[in-house]
């Protein structure tokens, strides 16, 4: 296998190196019917860039908001944002728009680029000027394209570098600010830095090992740290293709497009392979060398469901937002080296990434526990993002002493892989025992199974309970049996009495509230359950 180069200096230096590599050959293509060789994309982000100076961004507005979802245009306009010295806020368009609000006022974005197409699909009311990229194409004049095409393919590296002022970015300077997912608060703005997101480049190639040949098939949104920093850089600074679709939950789309494709790399949730097993055929991903899925745990039936149908078993790998976002992952034993048990174990997220520092600290007192023991899992390492937006206090508090303190309960074994218990925020007390929501949702679903789009049929949150200090309550969506049958059959299921939620303490809705990557919106669906039950 040929190895890539390292990361160049600069992102910027790096993504116009890569598209050089394919001047004339494909470089990204989308499921909207766009092939772009890198000289085309390469190109149609210095277009772009022109036209934004020109009408639309003043001097010094420095952070720009983006509307789009996984497809060439938003490679396009993230790629011409970052050639501009501009800080890129790719915008959750799964959210309504009193948090998308939210979200553009804390980042203090005046103009949000989007499209008319997929601005049709949405039902928003933004507080920034809209600017729709398609009305550009009669605003490009023959000088913008014939000067963006003799920089994209005549001008010295160097040269253009110069040109466009991109040559001395520093490590330190903002790339990018993400918007945590909000499913167990408000969203918070990660400030990303050129560092943050070259340290994740240098070590997702570090353990899958990027070739030439590779095809990434990028159906993760941008406004997803997985989906920013992985499908869209990576891509954009290695010398493979990318291959974008709009909506991961599109299965027989997605099918096509990898096979068309060619597709090597996806980095994809359990809830999507369910639907996808469900709903391609075995051919769609027979050229798949790498798949792996976070966001939320990896059941074993799920990864044996899809390797019995496509010849390829997922791995898991763990990341978060402010971590931008990589801070473990297991190995595919086709990319491993040395000994593949070494490389990746099951039931785990891998070991951390070259670089990354974890220990283990007792969640009271702060005090280190040795890795064995059950921990608040802290961070620490060039991936941890600058600070939270505009927030010191919440920053003080999740980087003490340069260590992100992730917020999750794990183990480290003797081999350095890292096993998730749960979220600290996912723990019931419940007559002075410490109760997973985690655990009894898995047993749940178990027993009611998953939606058709393989998504979940419910969540486990807990409220004040004035006899026992808290109790469990399950919000749902209708189940296919009696309730009674359900709460019979987790009474069988082997967990203690204490971890059985009370009869009365199911509450079924229309639909549970999802955001990006089809994560559960902890945060609203508990303000449901205390609405309901306090």
């Amino acid at each position: 296998m040929s190895r890539q180069p390292a990361v160049p200096t600069t992102l910027a230096a790096a993504a116009i190196s890569a598209c050089r590599k394919r001047l004339r050959r494909e470089k990204i293509r989308d499921s909207l019917g766009t092939t772009l060789t890198g000289g085309e994309l390469l190109t149609r982000a210095l277009v772009l860039r022109r036209i934004l100076r020109r009408q639309v961004l003043a001097p010094d507005e420095r952070r720009v908001g983006i509307l789009l979802p996984p497809s060439a245009a938003g490679v396009v306009t993230n790629l011409a944002l970052t050639l501009d010295e501009r800080i890129t806020v790719n915008l959750n368009y799964t959210l309504n728009s009193e948090m998308l609000n939210a979200s553009i006022r804390q980042a203090k974005v005046t103009h949000v680029l989007t499209s008319r197409r997929f601005l049709e699909k949405l039902s928003l009311d933004l507080d920034a000027e809209l600017v729709l990229l398609e009305d550009f194409a009669t605003v490009a004049t023959r000088r913008d394209k014939l000067t963006a095409a003799a920089m994209a393919f005549v001008a010295p590296q160097r040269l253009l570098e110069r040109m466009i002022g991109v040559h001395d970015h520093a490590d330190d300077d903002v790339l990018s600010i993400m918007f945590t997912s909000g499913t167990t608060g408000a969203p918070k703005g990660a400030v990303l830095t050129h560092g943050n997101v070259k340290f994740n480049l240098t070590a997702v190639d570090a353990i899958i090992r990027v070739d030439p040949h590779d095809v990434v098939i990028g159906i993760l949104p941008f406004f997803h740290s997985f989906g920013y920093a992985i499908t869209l850089w990576a891509p954009l600074v290695f010398d493979v293709r990318a291959a974008y679709h709009v909506n991961p939950l599109e299965a027989q789309t997605v099918g096509k497009l990898a096979r068309e494709a060619g597709g090597t790399i996806l980095l994809s949730t359990p809830m999507f392979l369910r639907n996808y097993t469900r709903r391609c055929a075995p051919e769609d991903f027979a050229s798949l060398e790498v798949l792996v899925t976070g966001a939320e745990r990896l059941p074993p039936a799920v990864a044996d469901a899809f390797e019995a149908k496509f010849g390829i078993r997922p791995v898991e790998g763990y990341g978060t937002t402010e971590t931008s976002p990589l801070i473990s992952a297991n190995i595919p034993p086709n990319r491993a080296i040395g000994d593949p048990a070494l490389s990746a174990r099951e039931g785990t997220v891998g070991k951390p990434a070259p670089g990354v520092r974890v220990k283990l600290v007792d969640p009271e007192t702060g005090a280190d526990l040795p890795p064995v023991d059950q921990g608040m899992l802290l961070v620490a390492g060039p991936n941890v993002m600058h600070s939270y937006l505009d927030r010191p206090a919440e920053t003080a508090s999740a980087i003490r002493d340069g260590w992100y303190v992730t917020g999750d309960i794990c183990t480290i074994d003797a081999d350095g892989f890292i096993r998730i218990v749960g979220r600290q925020s996912r723990f019931a007390k419940i007559a002075g025992e410490i109760v997973p929501h985690g655990l009894v949702e898995e047993a749940l679903a178990e027993i009611v199974g998953f939606d058709e789009a393989g998504g979940p049929r419910l969540a486990v949150v807990s409220v004040p309970d004035e006899a026992r200090g808290e109790k469990l309550v399950v919000v749902h969506t209708a189940f296919d049996e009696p309730l009674d049958e359900v709460r019979r059959r987790l009474a069988e299921a082997g967990l203690p009495n204490l971890y059985l939620p009370a009869a009365n303490a199911y509450l079924e809705v229309e639909e549970l509230p999802l955001v990006g990557a089809g994560k559960l919106d902890l945060r609203t669906i508990t303000e449901i359950a205390r609405a309901r039950f306090i």
